[in-house]
C-alpha cells in the first residue's frame, strides 16, 4: 500500500475582504467540512495565512478526476453550498488561485494516517504544529530526474535543517473536470510541504537552510536554472478543524 492520500489535490488561496477570514473560517470549519466529505471529496487542511492577514489557504483532495467532477458537482449543487454560499463568497474578493497538483511520486502524497479532526466546539487534544509550503514555478516540467533530485538533494539538507517534509507534489494537468470552479492552467509548479512546532522553528529552519553550504552548492544551483521566479513560501497556520495540524 502506497502513502498516498489523495492522488489529486487541489492547493486553495483566497482573497478576501479585510477582517473576514475569521468569519470565513467560522462558517467553513462549521458547515464546509463533513459536507464535502460526505460526498467524496477529503478536506486536507485549512489554514491562516500568518504573512497575510486577509488570505486563506486550504487543501482538497480527490481519488481521481472523474470522482472530483461528480463530487464537485455534488456539492455546489447541494443544499449546503446554496444555503451559506451567499455568506460565504460575500467574505472573498477572490478565489480563483488555485494550483492542480499530484504527488510527485509514490512517496510523494500526503501521509494516509493523519490527525484525528478536532470536533466543533471542543479543544483539540494537542496544539497544533505550523506548515510551511514551498512553491517553485517552473520554466519547463518537473521530470523524474527532477523528483529524483528532490528526494536525493533537497530532502536531506531540508531534514538536516530542521524540518519535517509531509509531502511533494507537482501540477496535475487534466483537463478541470468542473470548469465552474477555474484553476490556473499553464503552470508548471512543485510544492513540498513540511511541519514545524512553532513560527521560531520556521525562522531556525531558513536561517539554517540561508547559512548551509550544500543548499548553496548542492541544491540552489540547480533550483535556479529551473524556476521561473524565487521560491515562494506559505507559513500556514491550521485552523482550529483542520485534519493537517
Amino acid at each position: 500500500m502506497t502513502a498516498l492520500r489523495c492522488p489529486v489535490v487541489e492547493l486553495r488561496q483566497y482573497t478576501l475582504h479585510p477582517g473576514q477570514r475569521d468569519v470565513l473560517i467560522d462558517l467553513f470549519d462549521r458547515e464546509f467540512v463533513e459536507s464535502q466529505e460526505a460526498v467524496g471529496a477529503s478536506v486536507l487542511g485549512q489554514f491562516r495565512d500568518l504573512d497575510d492577514p486577509d488570505r486563506f489557504v486550504w487543501l482538497r483532495g480527490f481519488d481521481d478526476m472523474p470522482r472530483r467532477a461528480r463530487a464537485l458537482e455534488s456539492f455546489y449543487g447541494g443544499p449546503v453550498w446554496q444555503a451559506h454560499r451567499d455568506a460565504a463568497n460575500a467574505t472573498m474578493i477572490d478565489s480563483d488561485d488555485v494550483l492542480l497538483l499530484r504527488p510527485a511520486s509514490v512517496r510523494g502524497g500526503f501521509p494516509v494516517q493523519v490527525s484525528a479532526r478536532p470536533v466543533p466546539g471542543k479543544p483539540a487534544p494537542s496544539p497544533p504544529s505550523l506548515l510551511l509550503a514551498t512553491i517553485c514555478y517552473g520554466n519547463s516540467p518537473f521530470d523524474t530526474t527532477f523528483v529524483e533530485f528532490f528526494e536525493q538533494r533537497v530532502q536531506p539538507v531540508l531534514a538536516e535543517t530542521g524540518a519535517e517534509p509531509i509531502a511533494y507534489l507537482q501540477s496535475e494537468h487534466s483537463a478541470n473536470t468542473f470548469p465552474a470552479l477555474p484553476v490556473r492552467t499553464n503552470e508548471e509548479v512543485f510544492v513540498w510541504f513540511a511541519r514545524f512546532t512553532d513560527e521560531g522553528h520556521i525562522d531556525r529552519h531558513l536561517n539554517l537552510l540561508e547559512r548551509s553550504e550544500r543548499w548553496h552548492k548542492e541544491v540552489l544551483p540547480t533550483l535556479s536554472q529551473r524556476w521561473a521566479r524565487p521560491l515562494h513560501r506559505l507559513r500556514l497556520a491550521p485552523t482550529e478543524r483542520s485534519m493537517l495540524r
